[in-house]
Order: C-alpha cells, then structure tokens, then sequence
C-alpha cells in the first residue's frame, strides 16, 4: 500500500458468508436465527437475476415450515405443480407424481428466486446478530498462516476487510472464493447446454405438458402464470451453430414442438432475449481449508435435471448450521469440524449427481443426436408411465431427495 492510499475499513464478525444465494441466504438466517454475528456478501444490489432456479421443491418448503415462515412464504405468488409430464417422439408419458408422496407439502412451488431471496432477507432483520451486505463483492482471502481469517471486499464506499472466525463460500459455481483458497474441482461432465427464455402467455392457454423431447431436441416449458419459462436444451457447445442458423429457424423449432406458444413467441425478438446455461456437473473432493468451507454450487455444480439445484444449496445450508453453530458460538471449528459437512452431504450430492448422469446419458444424449430416426421410449419411462405407483419413485427422489436435512433447534426464533 502506497503511503497516499488509505487503509481499508476493518470489521470483524463470527462468520462471513460469501454469496447471497439461496444457500448463503439460507444459511445467514439459520445461523443469525442461533445468536451467531454473521454477515452476508451479495455483490450486486439486489437479487433480481433473470433464469435463476425458481422450483421450490417440498424439501425446501419442509424447512420453511419448521421454521416458522411457511405461511407467509406461501402468500408470495406461486405456481404448484404436482404431475410431471412429457412427450417423447410423439408419445406421452409420465415422469413423476408428487401426489403419491406422503410428505406435508406434496408440489414443486415455482416462484421467482428474487422473491425467495428477497422473502429470507426480509425474515432476517429481526434478527440483530445477521447482517446482509449488499453491493459487497469478496475479491481476496484474508490469511494468518495457513488459516482463511476472512474476506477483503469491495463496496460502494471503498474496500473493506471482514474479519471472520470462519468464511462460508456460497458464492455459485464460478466461486472467487474457491479459486483463492485453491480448491480443486472435479468434472463430471454434461452433454448439452440450455437456452433460457420466456414466451408470452394467455389467460386461456394452459398445458401440463413438462417435457418435449423429438429426435435431436429438447425442450421443457414451465407454465409461470402470464408467461411461459421456456428452457430449449442443445448440444454442449453448439451455442455458435444454433446462432449460425438465425433467430426465425429456432423460433420455428421452439413452435414446432411446442405450438401452445405460437402466440407469445414474438416476445422473442433476438439473441438477446435467450440466456445461455453452460451446464456442468462438477464437486470438489476436499470442501475445506483452515478457516474456511464451501457449500452449494461451490462446492457442487448440479445440472438443470430435476430442478434440484436450489434445494441441494437449502439442504447444504441447513446441515452447515446444524453442525457448526454450536461450534461458532466457542470461536473459529477445526478443519475437521468443518470436514463434517462434507461428510453429511456428500452421500447425496454423489446420489444426485450420478442420477443425472444417468438421465444424461440414456434419454438427453440420444435425443440430442441429429438425424430423423423414430425416438423409442425408453423402457424406464415406459414403465412408469404404465405403472401409476411407480411413478412416486422419481417424484421422492427429486422432491424429497436423498438424505433430508430438518432444522434442529439451535436457538429460539426471536420473539
């Protein structure tokens, strides 16, 4: 630092939660919820991301029914889906049924992410140990020795250094955090990437149809209340080659397939109106440093099958603070204290992940393939499609998933 420069402000908390995600946002009401000094990071002003993932699945509303915010969180506008359908070559079939589930909350609740995020800020100030920093962007690690002691930040009011017993990145799967403290990321791979956008919809159209798939495409349609989310699945890397082809050819594909949105698909008026998703399944081996542990997309990226993405980071968040706020209230956990939420969550993050793969590899990969071949049901999808009950297995893996986390009573929400 040069002697014209002046320091950087200093402030120091318990924990510094980097990300305000659905786990850092999660995990910052948990742990202020337990008495602990926690700030949360959010580098940009406000939580208003277009695409972002919006299913709210009966894991996550499970949490926030033992929290005491299902009633209120339930007010916010929603749509409920229950039946989980598709058309594959022309042939309908049954993926899921989330009404064959014995569970309190038996739907996917789809709400926009800000409003989930913005809802768990909100629920929050009443609790004086949280803090949400806004337009706070951690762009360094703060070391003493071999030990993560916090986060050096810039804000609107110059940089500041958050010194912090333990730093938590949640800051998605492109983590600053994660790439300062060097950890190393595992690949597993995805074959497609997705085209996100939204269609225009009429009071009278309406479609429980979830998934499309024809010979080298793919398409699945979310029904948003005055418009349709739309996600139009290509091959990895073909981004260029769709672009090549010109707006009005994939336009044509998108009512091709889907002719219920014929009349909103001008709201589609160039590239600019689609979002790219590269999609990528990736985990790290090792979750922590000294000082510091990762949860949600960065410590793994979970592909768009099954919308499990945003539950995976609630389910993180909740296990992060049943583990450690007992141990925070004490000062900074060992390494290996920290090691435990790995150690819980990883059994099912492999189980989720390996379940994508799974769908990847023997329904999205052959429908990718180009050619004008007949597309043959596969015999999973034949089958539960002819066997109701059956159809309550996917729906407890991507609803319920694998090993749930419930909220333990750390600390009494405030009065």
């Amino acid at each position: 630092m040069t002697s014209d420069q002046a320091p950087n402000r200093t402030t120091k908390v318990q924990c510094c939660i980097v990300g305000g995600g659905p786990a850092g946002m999660m995990l910052g009401y948990l742990l202020g919820r337990a008495g602990i000094d926690v700030a949360v990071l959010e580098k940009h002003a406000d939580f208003f991301r277009d695409f972002r993932g919006d299913t709210v699945h009966p894991s996550t509303l499970q949490v926030m029914d033992e929290l005491g915010l299902i009633d209120d969180f339930l007010k916010l506008p929603h749509q409920r889906l229950q039946k989980m359908d598709g058309l594959f070559g022309g042939t309908k079939v049954r993926i899921a049924d989330l009404r064959r589930l014995d569970t309190k909350y038996p739907f996917i609740a789809f709400m926009p992410q800000w409003d989930f995020l913005n809802f768990l800020r909100e629920a929050g100030k009443r609790f004086a140990s949280l803090k949400v920093m806004m337009n706070t962007e951690a762009v360094d690690l703060i070391r003493r020795g071999d030990t993560i002691a916090g986060v050096r930040a810039n804000t609107p009011d110059g940089p500041i250094d958050i010194e912090a017993d333990l730093t938590i990145a949640c800051d998605g799967r492109h983590s600053t955090v994660r790439e300062r403290a060097g950890l190393e990321v595992e690949e597993i791979g995805a074959p497609m990437d997705v085209l996100w956008f939204r269609v225009g919809r009429r009071a009278s159209e309406t479609e429980n149809l979830f998934a499309r798939i024809e010979p080298g495409k793919m398409m699945v349609t979310f029904d948003r209340g005055d418009y349709w989310q739309c996600a139009y699945v290509i091959a990895k890397g073909q981004y260029e080659v769709v672009k090549a082809r010109g707006l009005q050819a994939l336009l044509d594909d998108v009512v091709r397939m889907a002719p219920i949105l014929r009349s909103g698909i001008a709201d589609v008026k160039s590239f600019d109106d689609l979002k790219l998703l590269t999609v990528a399944i990736n985990r790290l081996s090792r979750w922590t440093r000294p000082g510091l542990l990762c949860i949600g997309d960065a410590a793994h990226a979970m592909s768009p099958v099954g919308g499990v993405g945003v539950n995976l980071a609630v389910q993180d968040a909740v296990a992060t603070a049943n583990l450690l706020a007992d141990k925070l209230q004490r000062g900074r956990p060992s390494e290996d204290e920290l090691d435990a939420v790995r150690r819980r969550r990883a059994f099912p993050v492999r189980m989720t992940q390996a379940m994508q793969v799974i769908v990847q590899n023997n329904i999205i990969s052959g429908a990718l393939q180009s050619g004008d071949r007949p597309l043959k049901v596969p015999l999973v999808l034949r089958v539960l499609t002819a066997v109701p009950w059956l159809q309550g297995i996917p729906a407890r893996f991507l609803a319920i998933g694998v090993r749930p986390e419930h909220v333990q009573p750390k600390a009494a929400p405030a009065p």
